[in-house]
Order: structure tokens, then sequence, then C-alpha cells
């Protein structure tokens, strides 16, 4: 018997789920923020290069999930017993050939540089730069001899690039130059972005322990990285709720306004978890929910500044 026949084939369900579409917030918001960050700036980025931008996010947002997902199989650092739920860890559950994920990963991963090149041709070099960089972080973050997602500076590289370089890129796409600033204006994005991995890191201390992970949790144990994680969720949301004001004036205090709306229960809920391994999955969803809600609000206020901006011409 050949050996991938014990192998059930890929289906478009299974591929799905290797994407995890629950995490593209960590994609899709960093992109909308610098779409509309450009326009209400004056930045002459065009809205179909916009949309491409976006969706090539989420192909590059995809692949790292896929690759993570193949690299921490072949490993040996996810099971059963781990608590992931069944779509969030395919490979464990679904039966599907590490080999077929990995091609996989190649492909949502040379999907998203096409785009993303295609939609920056005739920029310059700056976005192409930036691109550059953020594709040679996704193929180290799980993958060569010390991946980056097992060292103590996974939550800020994770943050840096996703929050940041996307926005940065985008601004640069539309042109040719470096925007600097709006790594600043970005670091709530920053912030939340990190602290999905922190969560998830931090619930899997023995786990990673055990395999040799060096993560920023495993450094600093359960109690520290608890107190850490719960100061940068407050710093977070002071900064979402607050920024938006120092670039739109009282137009920002539309996020301020969201938050409260909405967010008081779910960053609440947050703040009381204990990061132990069986609140995982709960920790995981929750924290998804709060990039989510503090995301979509403070890209909410510069999506009302960009209105304002086209209303009084």
């Amino acid at each position: 018997m050949n050996q991938f026949e014990r192998y059930r084939p890929l289906t478009l369900k299974s591929a799905l789920n290797l994407a995890a579409p629950h995490t593209w917030v960590a994609s899709v918001f960093p992109a909308l923020f610098g779409d509309f960050y450009c326009w209400q700036q004056g930045l002459e980025l065009p809205w179909y290069k916009g949309i491409i931008l976006l969706t090539a996010c989420v192909f590059l947002q995809s692949a790292v999930n896929t690759l993570n997902d193949y690299f921490d199989f072949i490993k040996g650092t996810d099971s059963e017993e781990d608590y992931v739920e069944a779509s969030d860890a395919v490979l464990v559950y679904g039966n599907i050939s590490p080999r077929s994920a990995l091609i996989l990963g190649i492909v949502y991963l040379a999907a998203g540089a096409g785009l993303g090149l295609g939609a920056c041709a005739g920029s310059g070099v700056v976005p192409v730069v930036i691109g550059f960089i953020g594709g040679a972080v996704i193929l180290i973050y799980s993958g060569g001899p010390l991946p980056v997602s097992y060292l103590p500076i996974g939550e800020l590289v994770s943050g840096i690039v996703m929050g940041g370089l996307i926005p940065l890129g985008i601004a640069g796409c539309a042109d040719g130059k470096l925007h600097w600033q709006i790594l600043f204006y970005a670091l709530p994005l920053i912030i939340g972005i990190a602290l999905i991995m922190m969560s998830n890191n931090g619930s899997d201390i023995e786990k990673d322990i055990k395999a040799g992970r060096h993560t920023l949790p495993t450094r600093l144990g359960r109690k520290r990285t608890l107190k850490f994680y719960r100061y940068f969720i407050i710093s977070w949301v002071t900064l979402a709720a607050a920024m938006p004001v120092a670039v739109l004036g009282w137009t920002g205090l539309v996020s301020a306004a969201l938050v409260v709306a909405f967010g008081k229960k779910v960053i609440g809920r947050q703040l009381s978890y204990t990061l132990r391994p069986e609140e995982r999955v709960a920790v995981m969803k929750g924290i998804a929910m709060t990039n989510i809600i503090l995301h979509g609000a403070y890209t909410a206020a510069f999506v009302a500044g960009f209105i304002l901006e086209v209303l009084h011409g």
C-alpha cells in the first residue's frame, strides 16, 4: 500500500478550514485601515487597487495559517489533547495529507504575492520591498530550523508585520513613498494582532515547554503572562478609542462610541480569562471577536472621516 493511500483527498471545505477564515480579521482590518487612511488623507489609491490589496492580504494570511498547521503537524506539536476544535486542526482530525497542505500553503502564498505585485505595478520599489519583507517573514514564521513563532519575539513580529506593514505597504502602493507615520496610527492594530498570538501561546505554555518552544509566555510564566496580557488589552482598548481623535478630530469619537456600545461585555470577558489550557477555545474565539469589535470601530472612524471629506469636497 502506498503511504499516501490512507489520507483523505483535500476538499474545498478542508482547504477553507486550513485557510482559517476566523483569523482573517488579522489581515482584513489592517488592509481596510490602510485603504481608508489613504483615501481620508488624500493619497491617490484607486478603489480597485484597495480591493485587490485586501484580497492579497487574505491570501497571505491563509498561507500563514496553512503553513503553520503543516509545520506544527509534521513536528508533532499538535494533537487531539491540545484543546483545539476540529475545524481549527484539519491535519489532526481530518486525516489530510501534510503534503497537500504544504502545496496549498504555497498556492495561497503565490496568489497573495501575485495580486500584491500586480496591484503595485508602477508604484516603485517601496511597496515591493515591504511585500518582500512580509513574504520572507511568512516563510520563516513556522518553517526553518528556528521558526519565529517558537521565539519570544513571535508576538511582536506578527503584530508589526500584519498590523503595521500591511497599512505601510498599501500607502506605499498609493504613491510609491514611505509613510512612516502610519505605523504610529496602526498601533491598535499591531497590539490587537500580537494579542492573538499571545492568547494562543499563553494557553499553550505547558505544551510549548514540552515541545521545546521558547515563546514569550514560556519565558514569562503563566502569572506574569496573564499580567502582561491584561495590561495590553487595556492599552489596546484605550488606543483604539482615543487615537482616531488625534488624526480626525471630533470625527474620531466614532471609534470610542462603537467600542463602548459593542465592546464592553466582550472585553470584560476577555480580561476574566486565566489562559488555562482548558480555556483555549473560548480565549481564541474571544480574542478574535475583540479584534473584530475594536478594529472595526477604529476603521469605522476613518471611514467616517473619508465620508466627511467627500461631502465637504
